[in-house]
């Protein structure tokens, strides 16, 4: 992929910059983004300045998908904005769409202890957070009014305490966040796969996944939903979930959450991207008939990274890690990379090359 000057010198920037940044705790550097992504939000002249320096868009990315308009296929995972304070920093710098989240009917300290670590070396983040967010009815607060020139999307979760690993109590805990979020964002994101909350994932058992689906269809949300799906479940219980999820008319998944290794957290990054993308196509090719969103998640730090995902079966792509280790200058380069691969290839819109190695 050929950068431009201005992504030459924003990589380069970030690479002296990352030094000192990385010989930080993690959690405290994330924090510290967040707090300074929301001053440089909340001004019309940084968001200009943001855009000029990070942002590009063409017109060969632009979609509309289940009636909503995306800019370009490049979003930010749900887990790095878990209170929605950061989107229109987010859009200034280029993303196509945010997810913000997970989050639970009851607010959530998360885990307790170290809760992020950095594999250099495996492109990676180990992640033990543990769902920590401000609950659903001070998010409703804050966003009910607002308007947005990206999509929202609502990621929403069970509450990570010991109440809600019993069945019942989980599935009321899921339902308590829809209701009171069901109006808010573009989609809703039901997240059944995060790997470092009490009690596991029990909704990624298709009996119990079915009976959060059939309480959901009585709220009547007027908006698609997707289902977040674990990148380590097997093949006999996606099947399962694939089935459940169009009685139910499910709108799309996203491929995947973190990957589980060991007794605590998830792995995010290049750990994940195998797994994610085998999952993805699997999914693309049981399903490629049915009208599904599709959303590629997991190891996405370039160009190529997310072409590979929309060529397997994905309409848009997600990633966290690789702004991490790459800055925000990464999803200028991804889109613009995105346009040279699909002029490569004689398209002349992202959403021909979508599944189109699905079957190799």
């Amino acid at each position: 992929m050929n950068l431009s000057l201005k992504n030459k010198f924003n990589r380069s920037t970030y690479a002296l910059s990352k030094k000192i940044l990385f010989s930080f705790e993690p959690e405290t550097m994330h924090n510290t983004f967040t707090k300074i992504g929301k001053v440089l939000g909340s001004s019309k002249i940084t968001k200009k300045s943001l855009s000029l320096i990070f942002n590009y868009q063409d017109h060969s990315l632009e979609q509309k998908i289940k009636g909503i308009y995306f800019k370009n296929p490049v979003g930010l995972s749900a887990g790095f904005d878990k209170n929605a304070e950061l989107i229109e920093t987010m859009d200034s710098i280029g993303f196509g769409f945010v997810e913000v989240g997970s989050i639970t009917a009851k607010p959530c300290k998360g885990n307790t202890g170290k809760r992020l670590a950095r594999l250099p070396e495996k492109e990676s983040i180990w992640v033990n957070l543990g769902l920590n967010n401000e609950g659903a009815l001070k998010i409703h607060e804050k966003l009910k009014n607002k308007k947005y020139s990206i999509p929202v999307g609502i990621s929403i979760a069970k509450t990570n305490c010991k109440e809600t690993a019993d069945p019942e109590e989980g599935l009321k805990d899921y339902i308590s966040s829809l209701k009171i979020l069901k109006k808010i964002g573009d989609y809703i994101t039901i997240n059944i796969s995060c790997p470092n909350a009490y009690g596991g994932q029990p909704f990624s058992n298709p009996s119990l996944y079915e009976k959060l689906l059939k309480e959901t269809k009585k709220l009547k949300i007027k908006k698609p939903i997707l289902v977040k799906l674990s990148p380590d479940i097997s093949k006999e219980n996606i099947d399962k979930i694939l089935k459940i999820s169009k009685k139910y008319k499910i709108s799309g998944f996203i491929c995947t959450n973190l990957t589980k290794k060991g007794k605590s957290g998830g792995f995010s990054g290049k750990l994940v991207e195998k797994k994610a993308n085998s999952l993805l196509s699997y999914v693309y090719k049981k399903t490629k008939n049915e009208n599904y969103i599709l959303v590629g998640s997991g190891g996405v730090s370039s160009a190529e990274d997310a072409y590979k995902k929309i060529k397997l079966g994905a309409n848009l792509v997600q990633l966290i890690t690789g702004m991490i280790y790459h800055g925000p200058s990464l999803i200028g380069e991804i889109n613009q990379g995105l346009v040279q691969l699909l002029k490569k290839d004689n398209y002349s819109n992202i959403s021909q090359a979508v599944g189109k190695n699905a079957e190799k």
